[in-house]
């Protein structure tokens, strides 16, 4: 009998300290009473509640239309710093722009949001935009916190990759330009998705950056259910946490499912590869004799 040691012990704390407060949350929001600590039955009132909430559901609208804006911009400009950083090993403020590059992971969110908030306050009086702060403003804002992410994910991947396939491809005539649509991007598509769906949750999840940035009107998800709980966590919160929850999971599983997929795949071809290779050298000794014979 095996014995239950200290290291699954606190394996199953772990994952039980992160995930049963989701649970909880969850049961909680089936809650038919206005008391989020006193259970009154189970009830979808709440969910059918949220449709009539337009304030929070458009605060809802505005966190995910800035949260894919922010992940389609920061996988674009992470990939760009990521391919400097590992192709061009040597130009003038190589290091300079390393360390630019990577700062925002370090640096506290409150300097950062503070210094976004003055930078746009001086354009607004320099060159008049942006007039007001807004959807605009936190979406520069996620893109600069969120492409340092991708920037790391996407060097790792590349330090990894075989530079003689891409060699190949320019000998036989590709420009450096096809090279990287054609055969780059594909091979790094793996951590492209992975940064594009961190920059996401980044950004939806942001409350400091944008408590800066933000203006009358375009106020985020985040910043609308702090404002709320400071009064009492209200059970529609629950709801839409648990929507959240949902959506999160099933873009998970399916993120997944296809990457399973494309991978079995993938080795398939090159297993039928390689079995094509090793019958087709089988045979040729085959022919040599019965030419030889003949």
């Amino acid at each position: 009998m095996k014995r239950f040691g200290f290291s699954k012990f606190m394996l199953i704390f772990g994952l039980s300290f992160i995930y049963l407060p989701m649970l909880i949350l969850v049961i909680y929001s089936f809650n038919a009473s206005k008391l989020v600590t006193v259970w009154g039955g189970w009830s979808i009132k709440w969910y059918v509640g949220l449709l009539d909430n337009s304030q929070l559901m458009g605060s809802v609208v505005r966190s995910l239309e800035i949260a894919c804006y922010t992940a389609v911009a920061a996988v674009a400009l992470g990939t760009l710093a990521a391919f400097v950083l590992t192709r061009i090993t040597r130009f003038k403020g190589r290091t300079l722009f390393g360390g630019l590059v990577t700062a925002p992971l370090v640096m506290p969110e409150v300097i950062t949001g503070l210094s976004l908030l003055l930078l746009f306050v001086a354009m607004a009086q320099l060159i008049g935009w942006p007039q007001e702060r807004g959807i605009v403003t936190i979406w520069i804002a996620h893109t600069t916190f969120c492409a340092a992410y991708v920037a790391v994910v996407v060097s790792a991947r590349l330090r990894e990759l075989d530079l003689s396939i891409e060699e190949a491809a320019m000998d036989l005539g590709a420009k450096p330009f096809k090279v990287f649509f054609l055969i780059t991007i594909p091979m790094i598509a793996p951590s492209l998705a992975a940064g594009g769906m961190m920059s996401f949750a980044l950004s939806l999840d942001d409350l400091v950056l944008a408590s800066f940035v933000s203006g009358p009107g375009s106020t985020t998800l985040p910043m609308e259910v702090f404002s709320a709980v400071r009064l009492g966590v209200k059970p529609e919160i629950n709801a839409v946490a648990s929507l959240i929850l949902l959506a999160v999971s099933i873009v998970t599983f399916m993120v997944w499912f296809f990457s399973r997929r494309a991978e079995e795949s993938r080795k398939r071809a090159i297993q039928e590869a390689m079995d094509q290779t090793a019958s087709e050298s089988w045979q040729q000794p085959k022919k040599q004799m019965a030419e030889a014979t003949a």
